[in-house]
């Protein structure tokens, strides 16, 4: 373990598992107090007991992404708990059902662009606030999806959420880097999550296909991905900002 992160306050939403958890775990283990933001409390209070005792310092925080009033209580929360706020990681999303464009109704998008997308603007706009009302600069990572590189077949609002991101991630970006804030965002081609796999277990045959188009021949582990997310937040990249990070594994190359 190192301290790099040693007296700083992180946040992750969507931390009660996946990508989200695994960048919380590293974050900790680095030194930082952590805090595990997500609307499952119960999957939340057993990763933030997970990590503590392991002797590492983290609390689960409840949000709902989709409430604005839900954000702003998560980071009155973590700058309560901590005293300050130096990065936060985006993570905080959901997916849809894979079919055809038409037959997708407007339910459907409206919560997945609600979650993925709008969720990550009110974060972003809550963080930002105190960032640069407490005056320690800071960084930002927002989780977008391979789907922005190459669009995802059968998910509309998946696949227009996570290029919004991009969107948002890069303006945020230039608006923010003479407060010392840094945006950036990561771009997970397959990751092997929860949610992935329960949908690989019902539909074995095509998540094996899936893994084989991947030039690497496999797919990511949720800690292989965290690894990308908790760079970007530390003093190693201090003049990286704006950058869409792809992991995956060389599939968008293809």
């Amino acid at each position: 373990m190192t301290s790099e992160f040693e007296g700083q306050a992180v946040l992750v939403t969507g931390a009660a598992s996946g990508i989200g958890l695994a960048a919380a775990r590293l974050f900790a283990e680095r030194g930082a107090d952590v805090a595990i933001a997500d609307i499952d409390s119960g999957h939340g209070r057993e990763a933030e007991a997970a990590l503590r005792a392991d002797g590492l310092s983290a609390v689960y925080v409840p949000v709902d992404v989709a409430d604005d009033a839900s954000v702003a209580a998560m980071v009155d929360a973590v700058v309560d708990r901590f005293g300050r706020l130096d990065a936060a990681v985006n993570n905080a999303g959901v997916s849809g059902p894979h079919k055809p464009f038409v037959d997708h109704d407007r339910d459907e998008w409206d919560r997945i662009i609600a979650v993925d997308l709008t969720g990550v603007f009110v974060c972003m706009q809550y963080e930002l606030r105190r960032m640069s009302v407490l005056g320690h600069g800071g960084a930002i990572v927002n989780t977008s999806s391979g789907a922005a590189v190459t669009a995802s077949r059968g998910q509309p609002g998946y696949t227009a959420a996570k290029y919004g991101v991009l969107g948002l991630t890069k303006l945020a970006a230039q608006e923010t880097a003479v407060t010392g804030v840094r945006v950036n965002a990561i771009l997970p081609g397959m990751t092997r999550t929860p949610l992935f796999g329960s949908w690989a277990a019902e539909h074995p045959d095509h998540a094996e296909a899936l893994a084989a188009t991947v030039p690497v021949g496999r797919m990511a582990s949720p800690a292989e991905v965290a690894e990308a997310a908790v760079w970007l937040c530390s003093p190693r990249a201090s003049y990286v900002n704006g950058l869409s990070l792809v992991i995956d594994g060389g599939l968008s190359i293809r």
